[in-house]
């Protein structure tokens, strides 16, 4: 009996030496193989970082309802009841045409704007004998301002409304609680209101995200213009919030010096200072079908 005792005790020490990683790994080994594995997955939680995109698509023949919404500036104070008088709204649809192909389209109260895009997974993330250390996307956007001018010059035709985007979204799970993405961004604006503003911008995205629990985690998100409008004082845009799944839902609770929901104005055309208290609270609703 004190034999068996000791073997079992013998065991469970070493059983205990080994992380649960080193665990997960030795099962992967031991498991089936598929086209699938090594394939590092929920590197964040939803398609959305905070405003702008992440590598996540939708899976094949998914359909998602996002409704997203941004008040008014936090320090308007009391008066405005601290920004929730005013707010921009965004309803969108995006739909998996397979797991790496997504199809979307949207349209924003800010400018009365349409929009549309697509965003194909490049590369993924994976892990053992094939390994790659990032996941690889590319997304590109086209919208529509369809608002009219209060003063105009000139009536513009549909095409000097239109603006485009292209990005390349380049991200890494480095642990189950922390992802990060680097996104290279070219936004053109075939018009602009003034000729000293550039109609092409570029930028560069840094966004994270830090799980808390299965259902919480906490994500950042800054971009970077190196070339601005200097009619309106441009700013960079910075967000902070807070991802919640609930079920087939998730919700973003978001801060944020920016008040619209596309990259063409979050980017290139967001002029709160966020650190002088020009803060727009705002979430992301979504749900898949």
């Amino acid at each position: 009996m004190k034999k068996f005792v000791l073997t079992i005790f013998f065991i469970a020490t070493h059983i205990a030496m080994f992380s649960q990683d080193d665990l997960l790994d030795i099962l992967d080994d031991e498991a089936p193989k598929s086209k699938t594995d090594g394939v590092v997955t929920s590197t964040f939680k939803g398609t959305r970082i905070l405003n702008g995109h992440s590598v996540e698509n939708r899976k094949d023949k998914e359909l998602e309802f996002i409704i997203s919404h941004r008040f008014g500036r936090l320090n308007t104070g009391f008066k405005d009841l601290f920004g929730l008088d005013e707010s921009n709204v965004r309803f969108s649809l995006e739909y998996g045409l397979n797991d790496n192909l997504t199809i979307g389209i949207g349209r924003s109260s800010f400018e009365k704007t349409y929009d549309s895009f697509l965003k194909y997974s490049l590369f993924k993330q994976r892990r053992g004998e094939k390994s790659f250390p990032f996941a690889i996307s590319l997304f590109g956007s086209i919208a529509a301002k369809t608002q009219e001018e209060s003063f105009p010059i000139k009536e513009r035709s549909f095409a000097e409304n239109l603006s485009y985007v292209g990005q390349v979204l380049i991200a890494r799970k480095v642990s189950k609680s922390f992802s990060y993405q680097l996104t290279p961004t070219y936004i053109h604006r075939n018009t602009v209101t003034n000729v000293a503003d550039p109609n092409g911008i570029f930028a560069l995205g840094f966004g994270s995200r830090v799980k808390l629990s299965n259902r919480v985690s906490l994500n950042g998100e800054y971009y970077h213009a190196f070339n601005e409008s200097v009619s309106i004082n441009a700013q960079n845009s910075l967000a902070f919030g807070v991802d919640i799944e609930t079920g087939g839902h998730v919700f973003q609770l978001i801060f944020s010096n920016a008040r619209t929901m596309i990259e063409k104005g979050f980017i290139a055309e967001t002029t709160g200072d966020f650190f002088g208290g020009d803060i727009h609270f705002g979430f992301n609703i979504s749900r898949t079908f």
